[in-house]
């Protein structure tokens, strides 16, 4: 989250009036991320997040929207956008598409234990299953067609070990989606974000997962495979966690048990998900875009992962 467009009090207090949450008491804006304008907004009934999107359109919108509310319906601890006296849950603020949610109580835990990660694994087959029957349908927009497109972008700025990764680990999952086991993932609406900043945790207990504006439907293998490359690595070196990772994996499996076709790619998406997030961190940090508040992450952490992932794959046969 940071600060690309800049909203005052005042704006800001015409929206939360009109969802009938307001007078806005406090606006503060939200340092860290790097893709819409966030701030905490403050009434007398609560604290909430007002959010403009600064790359999603207003046609792109309602599939993440609305998939909160339905999973909200569902009782899965994620943010539930307000809604106007006509029901609508979309507004534009500053020229740009706007939505105010709840605030979800708790922190973020950067620094894991196995607990947080049986219950990751745990909410995140809940939020599988509970997404299943959503109406709505858009394809995860950060997926193969957009690392196809973005990878010679920033290949001039790569040095020729680097080149040589990102052409063959391209050419490897372009390889894999054209599989038939691939085709024979089980699929649906996925976060494909959930990094350690994005799930709120009271101690021990999880309280909510939140931002889900990368959201869309794919394989809910590749979701797992990009929560098990953060969680569940040692985040100065890269390296695998068997013990988080076996914690997080048994959780989800006892709640959705993963299929033949899902244990044997488990090695492969591990790569895809590492490979998604080195192509994208390369993007924002190579060509960034203006913020008051923009801290681009450092590109080279996904990068030791995947050459992890590739030297030392991580079968499923070793946690069931």
């Amino acid at each position: 989250m940071a600060v690309f467009t800049e909203v005052t009090k005042a704006q800001a207090n015409v929206l939360m009036k009109s969802l009938n949450l307001g007078p806005l008491t406090a606006l503060r804006g939200i340092e860290g991320g790097i893709e819409n304008t966030n701030y905490f907004a403050t009434t007398a009934q609560g604290e909430y997040v007002l959010t403009l999107f600064e790359r999603l359109t207003h046609e792109q919108l309602p599939f993440y929207l609305h998939l909160m509310k339905h999973l909200a319906s569902r009782g899965i601890p994620v943010p539930d956008p307000a809604a106007n006296r006509d029901g609508d849950i979309l507004f534009t603020l500053k020229g740009k598409p706007a939505a105010v949610v709840n605030k979800l109580a708790g922190k973020s835990q950067l620094q894991p234990q196995a607990v947080h990660c049986a219950a990751v694994g745990d909410m995140l087959a809940r939020m599988h299953l509970a997404g299943a029957d959503f109406n709505r349908s858009q394809p995860n927009l950060r997926g193969l067609p957009w690392w196809n497109e973005t990878v010679p972008v920033v290949l001039p700025y790569m040095d020729e070990s680097q080149a040589a990764l990102l052409r063959s680990e391209l050419a490897y999952q372009n390889h894999i989606s054209e599989s038939a086991a691939y085709a024979a993932l089980p699929r649906g609406p996925v976060h494909a974000d959930l990094f350690r900043d994005n799930v709120m945790f009271d101690g021990e207990q999880l309280t909510g997962f939140f931002d889900f504006y990368f959201a869309g439907v794919d394989t809910w293998l590749f979701d797992l495979s990009v929560c098990l490359n953060d969680w569940c690595i040692d985040l100065p070196s890269g390296e695998h966690d068997a013990h988080r990772a076996q914690a997080m994996l048994q959780a989800y499996n006892q709640v959705r048990p993963l299929s033949a076709a899902e244990r044997d790619l488990l090695p492969a998406l591990l790569r895809a998900g590492a490979l998604r997030f080195w192509i994208s961190r390369l993007w924002d940090y190579h060509l960034p875009r203006e913020a008051s508040m923009l801290k681009p992450h450092d590109p080279t952490h996904f990068e030791r992962v995947l050459r992890g992932r590739i030297q030392q794959p991580v079968l499923a046969s070793a946690f069931f």
